[in-house]
């Protein structure tokens, strides 16, 4: 017999659960160095007065299985709101046991239920397992698309440089 597998929104009493996940997550991407922010955060951005994003976390047994962070963006020619998956990790135990694909169908039905046009995401090149996984759902991998990104120094720069 399968093991029950839950998903629901996170909450308050997850937040250590899903700041161990983002580690575990940036562990999975070669990409620790990069995490600057605490649990602290994760509290403010998700449950302060005026949250940012959404997070979901799944559950196998009872057991952490993995989570997922998401926000609302909007599309100018739908014009129409969407959900952007920010980060979607299962814990490597619980890895083709159904967890990613549950987690998928969550976050199409919270976008449907909120009227969006689309539901997307990024995927690093090199995550084969993630790409072909994606592709089985019916992810279409827009290639004549890049990300561009400024943080930091860059970001503080270009917000008093002048126009």
């Amino acid at each position: 017999m399968a093991a029950p597998l839950t998903i629901s929104p996170a909450t308050l009493d997850d937040i250590p659960l899903l700041f161990e996940l983002v580690m575990a997550l940036a562990e999975y991407e070669n990409l620790a160095y990069e995490v600057t922010g605490a649990p602290e955060d994760l509290e403010k951005y998700l449950f302060g007065d005026n949250p940012k994003a959404h997070a979901i976390v799944a559950r196998m047994d009872g057991a952490p299985a993995g989570f997922a962070l998401y926000f609302f963006n909007f599309s100018t020619f739908l014009m129409k709101p969407g959900v952007y998956l920010e980060d979607l990790f299962v814990l490597p135990g619980y890895r083709r046991r159904g967890v990613g694909t549950a987690i998928f169908q969550y976050l199409a039905q919270v976008a449907l239920a909120n009227g969006c046009g689309r539901f997307e995401w990024s995927v690093l090149e090199w995550n084969q397992p993630a790409i072909d996984f994606y592709m089985s759902k019916g992810a279409v991998m827009l290639n004549d698309w890049r990300t561009c990104r400024v943080t930091g120094a860059a970001l503080e720069h270009l917000a008093i440089s002048d126009p």
